[in-house]
């Protein structure tokens, strides 16, 4: 944290109640703390304000005990107003704590743009902010899916408080999310995939258009289990998250990629070194086109394409109605020999 950070959260300490009381109004004091549900300001009793300096820490620091979040009084700034940009984050510190405007800049200082809503920029500004899925209710989430994948998964994040915005009444709400990054093939996120799920841990959450994108998506995608650079002789690539996690749950050392769109899907870009594209198709034709288009596509640069279709709706489907086994054994007399001895489990 800057030194300027540093004193503005000191300085929110000393007026450490008047803040929650300003920013965490659906809380109430308890002691030496304010409770309430989150640092969104959510009704609850998990989160922990510690309002004097003690033995245990500065005033201003809190805890939330159900999420394992922790942070300082900036932070709760910027999570209950929506912030993003340390800037805005320090102008509302300093309104509130009545504090004169900082010097302006001389003309020729570099500051820090603010991010264009759904840019590539908000993209990795959203994903920076989100934690590793363990223990989590996006691991949760994918787990109730059939999805096994290791807890580090790096493309894979969770958000406990994503903003949603509803297209045709314009209220927002805050709601947990799977944080999906979207990045190019060297590693660099230009887009992300929101996933809002049901707070009471019940699959996602009910809305209209519960999955989002944002960013620059063509030619790029969700990886699961590909370094940046490095060749893939073999991949498989799909549409959906979910469907390309369902395969790399009974093949996982075979690197997959999600292009979140059959458009997308028709234009996503391949790893050098590749030889061998397995297509995941789902049981409708709403995919054909990116299925045809990027057939197509590989085989003019030489690679070999094949189709792996799903024996119900899409491999999700297979995987959660059929079991993890079945799958492998269905797909087992799709895949290359080679392959099928390379990626699938023992049988």
């Amino acid at each position: 944290m800057t030194g300027s950070a540093s004193e503005l959260a000191r300085r929110l300490g000393e007026h450490a109640e008047a803040v929650c009381r300003e920013y965490l109004s659906n809380g109430h004091r308890s002691g030496n703390h304010w409770i309430v549900g989150d640092v969104r300001n959510t009704r609850g009793r998990s989160m922990h304000v510690r309002l004097r300096a003690n033995a245990k820490g500065p005033a201003g620091r809190w805890v939330d005990e159900a999420t394992s979040e922790f942070g300082d009084l900036l932070d709760v700034i910027r999570e209950s107003c929506g912030l993003v940009n340390f800037r805005d984050i320090a102008d509302e510190a300093r309104r509130f704590l009545s504090m004169p405007p900082p010097p302006p800049q001389a003309p020729d200082a570099q500051r820090q743009p603010a991010a264009a809503p759904g840019s590539p920029d908000a993209a990795r500004r959203l994903f920076a902010m989100s934690q590793p899925i363990a223990g989590t209710l996006a691991e949760r989430y994918l787990a109730g899916r059939g999805i096994l994948l290791s807890a580090h998964e790096p493309a894979l994040r969770f958000h406990p408080g994503c903003y949603y915005r509803d297209l045709v009444t314009g209220e927002t709400q805050t709601l947990p999310a799977l944080i999906a990054a979207v990045t190019s093939l060297d590693g660099q996120i230009t887009g992300l995939q929101r996933t809002w799920l049901d707070p009471s841990g019940q699959g996602k959450a009910q809305l209209a258009d519960p999955r989002r994108s944002l960013g620059d998506l063509l030619g790029n995608g969700i990886w699961l289990g590909h370094l940046p650079g490095a060749p893939v002789p073999v991949m498989a690539a799909g549409e959906g998250l979910e469907t390309m996690a369902s395969l790399r749950t009974v093949m996982p050392v075979l690197p997959v990629a999600a292009a979140t769109s059959a458009n997308h899907l028709a234009g996503l870009r391949l790893p050098p070194g590749c030889r061998r594209l397995y297509i995941a198709a789902d049981a409708d034709a709403a995919g054909r086109h990116g299925i045809e288009r990027l057939s197509q596509r590989a085989g003019e640069s030489g690679i070999l394409a094949l189709v792996l279709r799903p024996q119900l709706g899409d491999f999700n489907d297979d995987l959660r109605h059929l079991g993890p086994a079945h799958l492998a054994a269905w797909l087992s007399d799709q895949l290359v020999p080679n392959d099928a001895r390379l990626f699938l489990p023992p049988g």
